[in-house]
């Protein structure tokens, strides 16, 4: 058990801020330190929340000695530089997502993490939304008798973020490692099953013309273990109010998310229709800091584990290994 006080630093302050104001509402915490690569940012951000230490340089947090725990939330390329540091000088890590761009980065970030000892965990938010929870519950207690399908697509009009920021100056990037990686996280939590096979197809239209230079919509075919057929669609130039597209279709009941509240249908008749009101989405994007905190002091696994952290990196890069080679590609799992 840890009584003392926890420090944290926090790496990149876009979504970054959320970590620290989501740090300072839990007791015994402080946010001592926070980086980012732009002055101006780091000085509205650390005035706008009272944080004393400023940097620029990643390392003088992650190499900070009174440091505890590190938030990465930089740059998706950067992730993978920035994790590493933070395990080779014994911090704890919690990082947005995705984890890193490719295998080989991956891979080297687990040899970090376990030569560590410390715990990894990533912000995989939608576990935290109370309707998703009832969802799991209701699986849980096999309510939709057996999965047949499951559905989960991310959907959101944030076409700028590909056309005009960072991510359509990168080297490489992927709307399923930025946007579906939250479904398919999703669709494994509520199944609680492995997927291991997947095929993908894409387009380029929503930014055709544009400084973005990758396929900005992409559908994947996910198999479970258990032979349940999955499909994801991330698109991130959708015409309409952002929802995380969920659909569970079993022998027994089925579940469409929506807003206001989504739908549990008995049988394909009218009146076989239960509004469902749980709060959706109902969560905040520090909602998982708290039980990272717990997961360090406690000594226990964070809920969003290392192994789910890696495991739902090895299914988007298998989806994309299946873009390129146009043909089913079987899920490997680092761990």
């Amino acid at each position: 058990m840890i009584h003392r006080k926890l420090k944290i630093g926090v790496i990149g302050l876009g979504v970054g801020e959320q970590h620290v104001i989501g740090y300072q509402r839990i007791p015994n915490v402080e946010v001592t330190d926070i980086c980012d690569i732009d002055p101006s940012v780091l000085k509205i951000v650390g005035d706008r929340n009272d944080v004393p230490n400023r940097h620029q340089d990643y390392k003088q947090i992650t190499e900070n000695p009174n440091i505890d725990v590190v938030s990465i939330a930089s740059y998706d390329n950067c992730h993978a530089i920035h994790a590493i540091s933070a395990f080779e000088n014994g911090k704890h890590v919690m990082i947005e997502k995705p984890l890193a761009l490719n295998r080989h980065d991956a891979e080297a970030i687990l040899r970090a993490q376990q030569d560590s000892g410390r715990f990894l965990s990533s912000n995989l938010v939608l576990r935290k939304s109370p309707r998703f929870q009832e969802l799991k519950n209701w699986i849980a207690k096999g309510y939709f008798g057996e999965i047949v399908t499951i559905e989960g697509d991310y959907l959101h009009q944030i076409l700028w973020k590909l056309t005009q920021g960072w991510r359509g100056e990168m080297e490489f990037y992927c709307v399923t490692y930025g946007g579906g990686i939250h479904m398919i996280d999703l669709m494994r939590w509520l199944l609680d099953e492995e997927i291991v096979e997947v095929c993908g197809m894409s387009n380029k239209k929503l930014t055709r013309g544009s400084k973005f230079n990758f396929d900005d919509t992409v559908t994947n075919l996910l198999k479970f273990k258990s032979g349940t057929v999955g499909r994801t669609t991330s698109n991130l130039g959708a015409q309409r109010p952002q929802i995380h597209g969920l659909s569970v279709y079993g022998t027994e009941k089925s579940f469409v998310n929506d807003t206001p509240h989504a739908k549990l249908f008995h049988g394909d008749n009218s009146e076989d229709i239960e509004i469902v009101e749980t709060n959706y989405p109902g969560i905040d994007k520090f909602g998982l800091l708290p039980d990272f905190i717990s997961s360090i002091r406690n000594g226990d696994e964070p809920e969003v584990s290392a192994k789910d952290v890696f495991r739902v990196m090895d299914i988007c890069f298998a989806c994309y290994e299946s873009l390129k080679a146009k043909k089913t590609v079987n899920v490997d799992y680092l761990i």
